[in-house]
């Protein structure tokens, strides 16, 4: 049964607050957020390592050569460096896009942070050219802010 929005949040948003498992946290938000919007074909988390790279957590659609994102690298690395989210209507005129499948069209990045400190990230690739837009923006960006509350 689909979900809306406000369901997802505040079903996030009680698995934080009844602090199970960060695991699972991730696993159940990129589950939730692919089954509920038929546009979001491809969902990840990428986590922080280090200071300078990004690791593929969690994720559902094909399988992405790029598990491991240095931060000066691609819209997942400027999402991280600039603090905000990035949409990009159409990847193929980005010249930061880091190519995963010949099928994808616009993606949506959107920083797990608190304060400055970014945790991670949610990336979401849609295989329909602009596929993303403020109500996206928004609802990603209280999941985000949702998720930032398993980090220390």
């Amino acid at each position: 049964m689909q979900k809306s929005s406000e369901e997802i949040i505040a079903f996030i948003s009680s698995l934080v607050h009844k602090k199970e498992n960060k695991d699972f946290i991730l696993k159940e938000t990129v589950e939730l957020l692919k089954e509920n919007f038929k546009k979001y074909t491809w969902v990840g988390i990428y986590l922080m390592e280090k200071e300078d790279e990004l690791v593929l957590g969690h994720y559902l659609g094909k399988p992405s050569p790029h598990t491991r994102i240095k931060i000066d690298k691609g819209i997942c690395g400027a999402a991280v460096r600039e603090r905000e989210t990035i949409i990009v209507p159409e990847v193929n005129e980005d010249p930061r896009y880091l190519a995963c499948s010949l099928e994808t069209k616009s993606e949506i990045v959107v920083p797990i942070m608190r304060g400055e400190k970014v945790f991670g990230e949610i990336d979401i690739d849609s295989d329909r050219s602009d596929a993303f837009d403020q109500k996206d923006k928004e609802f990603l960006e209280k999941v985000a802010e949702a998720l930032a509350g398993i980090f220390e």
